[in-house]
């Protein structure tokens, strides 16, 4: 192919660069104009979430990235598109596993994320024990970004949420709260339980099926703990607390109507007091 005038041309670097630059631009720009809308159909067709699309197209335009650098590759004259592409992805397989491995531990937690849903976007989710918590509002391939209740934005490496424990509280159409509440010993048990299934009943947001109950759970020091289980439907993080704030406080009022105490810690003191005269020294 060198003695060939295309072979005489491509050994020019500034025509090889030309070729090179040309044939990439134009792959791209083909690729990226068909194979983009084809991918936003086919997720249409089915119906996959706002979530899983953001990666999914972005892993489209990697691919007609590569696609065109390997082709512009073999045309500029450095070997079959094949043994361009193979080398290509030899090369940056080599380049992201040294440098980059903690971006492909994420990108692969990113991927399990999108495949086993353990939550989506507009999701309520708490993890390490509770201590962060907050309303999903992305997923990309290498971080979830969670916003706090207090309007702050939580940028969670997606291997942090596949490597522990994440609560899903809203993931199902039902959700149960519980709440101990406390009586003294000398109050009913029976009266003060009919009083919190009452509440429960009566409040909105509250279901009858399935229906609120009662338990005895605790013979505290200064207390007799009833802990009270109710369901609430649809459930968001808005609704967990507008419900349980109203209920409690509505069990609240209704145990002060009736008389029911609701104590606090106490504690008794003994000892004695010894009073000293001043001036006078201890013999």
């Amino acid at each position: 192919m060198r003695d060939s005038p295309l072979g005489s041309y491509l050994a020019d670097p500034v025509f090889t660069a030309a070729v090179f630059v040309a044939v990439f631009v134009g792959i791209y720009l083909i690729a990226r104009s068909t194979a983009e809308p084809l991918i936003k159909r086919i997720l249409d067709d089915r119906g996959v979430d706002r979530h899983a699309r953001r990666p999914l197209m972005r892993i489209t335009r990697f691919l007609v990235v590569f696609v065109a650098f390997g082709t512009a590759f073999a045309a500029a004259g450095f070997g079959s598109i094949l043994t361009s592409l193979a080398t290509i992805a030899a090369a940056a397989t080599l380049a992201i596993g040294l440098a980059t491995q903690n971006v492909i531990r994420n990108f692969v937690s990113g991927v399990f994320i999108y495949t086993e849903r353990p939550f989506k976007t507009d999701d309520w989710i708490e993890w390490e024990d509770g201590t962060y918590s907050g309303v999903v509002e992305d997923i990309s391939l290498r971080v979830t970004r969670v916003r706090t209740f207090d309007n702050e934005l939580l940028t969670v490496p997606n291997s942090s949420l596949t490597e522990n424990v994440v609560k899903n509280p809203v993931d199902g159409d039902r959700l149960r709260l519980k709440f101990v509440f406390g009586i003294g010993y000398e109050d009913d048990i029976a009266e003060a339980t009919g009083i919190i299934v009452e509440e429960a009943e009566a409040h909105d947001g509250i279901l009858n099926d399935p229906a609120p109950s009662v338990r005895v759970t605790e013979l505290a020091d200064s207390y007799v703990g009833l802990q009270s289980r109710i369901w609430i439907s649809d459930p968001s993080r808005s609704d967990f607390v507008k419900s349980r704030s109203e209920y409690i406080e509505n069990v609240k009022n209704r145990f002060d109507e009736e008389g029911i105490e609701m104590p606090f810690p106490q504690r008794d003191l003994s000892g004695v007091v010894e009073t000293r005269e001043p001036g006078l020294d201890a013999e």
